[in-house]
């Protein structure tokens, strides 16, 4: 389109023309002043979107490793840290099903942290149920979520300690601080006296957890009944929902029987 001439000699730019765009097609574009033409309104609204998103996934990893900073590692004792799901050596049936059962969990972790199914590992001491939480925590903070590894003790006992007089925490930021992370494994559930605050307190912690759809692995000794009797009914059945399963690891310890063994394939 040729500019007019005004009554005094200049040439006058149009205020729009239609333009084309090499992805959208044809727009309406805007003069800025003399030369300079609005762009593409649809490429700009797609950079715009990429650009916030980019922003929020930015401050997202940013706060988690904050968190992660915080806890260190996790939380992941240093035994633990090397026990990947790669390093795992099942040589059973039973053993090669809770590998592909820990395989698919941290591969489609994505959609397991936002349905919630959580899983209970039951068994006795040494049939590397803890190798296999490890690996999918492991997993799961290598895909950019938080993960807090620990004991039902040591989650109590911080809960407990809110309450002595000078505590730089209180109850409700320790309880909110098991419920933060996307995964929470706590190992050695049940080895506890199992008093009533206690139980409180766990119900409080994997209620809120529950309420918010965040999963979480519940390691323990103790046979399946007796983890629903320690944990409670409502408590047991809400870790059962969304697809929530429980894996019993019934063959024998690796502990002890071939130290080439333990170091490769989950002796806890």
């Amino acid at each position: 389109m040729n500019a007019a001439v005004s009554e005094f000699g200049f040439h006058e730019v149009p205020p729009e023309r239609q333009d084309d765009c090499a992805t959208h097609g044809e727009f309406t574009a805007r003069n800025l002043f003399g030369t300079m033409w609005t762009k593409c309104p649809a490429c700009a609204s797609e950079r715009s979107r990429e650009a916030a998103a980019k922003r929020e996934s930015e401050e997202k990893q940013a706060a988690i490793a904050r968190w992660q900073a915080r806890i260190g590692s996790a939380g992941i004792p240093e035994r633990f840290r090397r026990r990947t799901l790669e390093t795992y050596r099942a040589e059973t049936d039973g053993q090669r099903a809770a590998l592909a059962f820990a395989q698919d969990y941290a591969d489609d972790f994505a959609n397991i942290a936002a349905s919630g199914k959580s899983a209970l590992f039951i068994g006795k001491p040494g049939t590397g149920k803890t190798h296999l939480a490890v690996g999918i925590g492991l997993s799961a903070m290598g895909q950019g979520f938080a993960v807090m590894f620990t004991t039902a003790m040591r989650a109590l006992r911080r809960v407990k300690e809110t309450w002595s007089k000078g505590s730089e925490e209180t109850e409700r930021e320790a309880i909110a601080a098991l419920v933060y992370p996307h995964l929470l494994i706590l190992d050695e559930v049940g080895i506890q006296f199992g008093s009533d605050t206690e139980k409180l307190i766990l119900f409080d912690v994997l209620n809120e957890r529950y309420e918010k759809r965040k999963p979480t692995l519940l390691l323990s000794n103790l046979t399946l009944a007796e983890v629903r009797d320690y944990l409670g009914e409502r408590i047991f059945d809400r870790l059962r929902e969304d697809g929530g399963e429980a894996l019993v690891f019934d063959w024998s310890s690796h502990r002890g029987i071939d130290r080439k063994t333990a170091a490769a394939g989950g002796d806890a």
